[in-house]
């Protein structure tokens, strides 16, 4: 297992460390509920220095991309991010990953933590172009400061306005006094805030600035376990729980960052899918009675035949309500449909619900 750079401060910390993704990770530090509710509510900070980032550049960086690259990347300016997937020839998914475009002929793409090596070899698989390729990924620290009160309790660290970063937008500057900082609106919790990218031997000065801003408006650590509540209660998907490698863009509900405005890796096949139609699909549910929904649990329909598999679930902490994210068969697609999650033998009544769970006021 690897170290983030920041292992020994959030060790300091009293965070419950385990294995995620190849790093040693903090997990938990005070609770999932009162972690949960800070990022809802004011704001926390998560450590995701384990996310992969790989520099494309060159007169040809941006053909590569549009090849391995379900969205369309041509549309992107500087300072604009875009969401998107790698797709494979068999109709699944590599990985999903967010492009920013830093410069004419310059590319940043964050990728999952698990994926890092497979996404590399995939890429550089299909660079018959020559464009430029540098894995950035043991060089470069990533903190996500979530929550409504972010953006004020940031504000005295740099001179960019940060509420004027409109949502898939970055700036590059200064931050907390360390230059070509990348301060992005790319958040993963529904709640506000920014991700802030660095080198490894600034993070620490930046953690630290960024706890002494936030002292005021009640900034604490926040773990993985709670950034998977929070995510789920907006329906974003997680690699490796509601899209693989065997999981379409189709089925999973990501037709709109699937542009056939140019060719890409299995487009002709994926083409077809979405013209013939998918006989599975990504859906939500909310539990009816009391009950948590978790990863693998079967879903059945009212006379207890198999018509789908949970792939994320949880006691939702905003809501007070099991909630989960599934694979059904179309007819129990449409919202309201009654469905069935067997938990321990038991068949827990469940309804799916349009995304996102959760909805500000």
């Amino acid at each position: 297992m690897k170290d983030i750079p920041l292992i020994h401060i959030h060790e300091k910390l009293g965070a419950k460390i385990l294995p995620f993704a190849g790093y040693n990770m903090p997990i938990l530090y005070e609770g999932v509920n009162a972690e949960h509710e800070t990022v809802r509510n004011a704001v926390g900070v998560f450590d995701v220095s384990h996310m992969g980032e790989f520099m494309i550049s060159g007169p040809n960086a941006l053909a590569l991309i549009q090849k391995v690259c379900t969205n369309d990347a041509s549309t992107l300016t500087i300072g604009r991010a875009q969401y998107t997937c790698l797709p494979n020839n068999e109709g699944g998914i590599v990985d999903d990953l967010i492009v920013y475009k830093m410069k004419d002929e310059e590319y940043l793409l964050v990728v999952n933590a698990s994926n890092i090596d497979k996404d590399w070899e995939w890429i550089s698989a299909h660079n018959d172009v020559n464009a430029e390729m540098k894995n950035l990924s043991d060089d470069y620290s990533l903190l996500a400061i979530q929550g409504p009160k972010a953006i004020e309790a940031m504000q005295t660290l740099t001179t960019i306005e940060l509420a004027e970063i409109k949502n898939y937008h970055f700036e590059v500057g200064t931050f907390a006094g360390i230059e070509n900082v990348i301060i992005s609106a790319t958040g993963y919790t529904g709640s506000g805030g920014f991700e802030i990218y660095c080198k490894n031997d600034e993070v620490e000065r930046i953690w630290m600035k960024v706890f002494d801003a936030g002292a005021f408006y009640g900034i604490k650590p926040i773990g993985l376990a709670a950034r998977d509540t929070l995510r789920l209660e907006m329906g974003f998907c997680l690699y490796g729980n509601d899209i693989n490698d065997t999981t379409s863009p189709f089925e999973a509900g990501l037709g709109w960052i699937t542009k056939f405005t140019k060719e890409f890796v299995n487009s002709e096949k994926l083409k077809q899918q979405k013209e013939l139609g998918v006989t599975r699909k990504l859906v939500g549910f909310e539990l009816v009675d009391r009950g948590v929904p978790r990863q693998d649990y079967e879903i059945v329909d009212k006379d207890g035949n198999t018509i789908g598999i949970v792939t994320s679930g949880t006691m939702a902490p905003s809501l007070n309500k099991g909630i989960g994210l599934g694979y059904v068969t179309m007819p129990f697609t449409t919202p309201d449909s009654e469905i069935y999650i067997r938990i321990r033998k038991n068949d827990v009544l469940a309804k799916v619900v349009k995304l996102p769970f959760y909805k500000k006021e």
